[in-house]
């Protein structure tokens, strides 16, 4: 009787045993992710993409700096960084998509331009059933949340965070070294003709804050709004910045300062305080804004180091 116990005992251990390997052995099931994009939306995945778009340059240099390069299967025109970018097949450049081969390619995931991509295209790889991501930080904090968020969504959380944390840390310091500086008021030109400029939305406008430097035109209603030449003149910038050539090849010449130099008395003109940044850096919304920052901290110093004896 007793040995029929113990087998019965034995039996059921035997099945529990079996069972609790069992379990072991079967993989986890791929938790669902969900984040908020920077236009609000609720991005949710069953699983973390394994097939990414990145329909800019700067959304595919953001994908890879929070370590999910190796998920990318297409991109645009132009996303030349890192240099593993390069190899990245082409689905057209930020205003049009070939929409076939991006079908062809079945992502699970696109990263995109909010503002500078097509919204009609954008519209179809909704249609398409492609999850989308809006990325449009406007300030240098956002950057990192960023960085974590689309960690989260391509199954490299760890890798995401790591460069956040790195990136705050050297934003901080930038901070601390220069913010506290006398303020320098600051044009930023885009373009010519017509006179183009920047707003206090736009993200340059937080790199001149970061530096001490103050925006001429931050109280435009328009991100990117049209001023007049007589508007520049008349506020006196102490300081004009503009993009210089890059990596990326323009289909024109980039913006020159030298113009500005018929206007002698302006006092930009008069300290030859007249700045380019490459524009690959200070035009991107990645992690790479903060070697602009870096640049323009810099520069902004040498107007400041260039005032009157007494007024520095």
């Amino acid at each position: 009787m007793m040995f029929k116990r113990l087998s019965a005992r034995s039996a059921r251990l035997s099945v529990l045993l079996a069972a609790s390997l069992l379990f072991a052995a079967t993989p986890a099931l791929p938790a669902p992710v969900s984040v908020v994009d920077d236009a609000g939306h609720t991005v949710t995945l069953a699983q973390p993409a394994r097939r990414v778009l990145t329909l800019s340059p700067h959304t595919t240099e953001l994908v890879f700096a929070a370590g999910g390069g190796d998920r990318i299967v297409g991109t645009v025109t132009y996303s030349d960084y890192p240099p593993a970018a390069r190899d990245i097949p082409r689905v057209g450049d930020n205003k049009a998509f070939d929409l076939e081969r991006i079908a062809a390619m079945k992502p699970d995931l696109a990263v995109v331009w909010r503002h500078g991509n097509a919204q009609g295209q954008l519209a179809v790889l909704a249609k398409l059933g492609i999850p989308v991501f809006y990325s449009d930080p406007r300030r240098l904090d956002q950057l990192p949340l960023t960085l974590e968020r689309l960690g989260m969504l391509v199954g490299t959380a760890d890798s995401a965070h790591r460069a956040a944390t790195a990136y705050r840390q050297r934003l901080t310091a930038l901070r601390q070294t220069y913010a506290g500086r006398p303020p320098v008021v600051v044009f930023y030109q885009v373009w010519e003709q017509p006179l183009m400029t920047l707003n206090g939305e736009h993200m340059v406008s937080d790199v001149m804050a970061a530096c001490g430097g103050r925006n001429l035109f931050a109280a435009e209603a328009l991100l990117v709004p049209t001023v007049s030449t007589e508007a520049v003149v008349a506020g006196n910038p102490e300081a004009i910045v503009t993009a210089s050539m890059g990596a990326t090849q323009a289909s024109r010449p980039l913006v020159d300062l030298q113009h500005w130099k018929r206007w002698s008395g302006m006092t930009a003109v008069q300290r030859n305080n007249l700045f380019t940044i490459d524009g690959d850096l200070i035009n991107r919304q990645g992690p790479r804004i903060l070697d602009a920052t870096e640049i323009l901290c810099k520069q902004l110093d040498t107007a400041r180091s260039r005032r009157p004896a007494g007024t520095r």
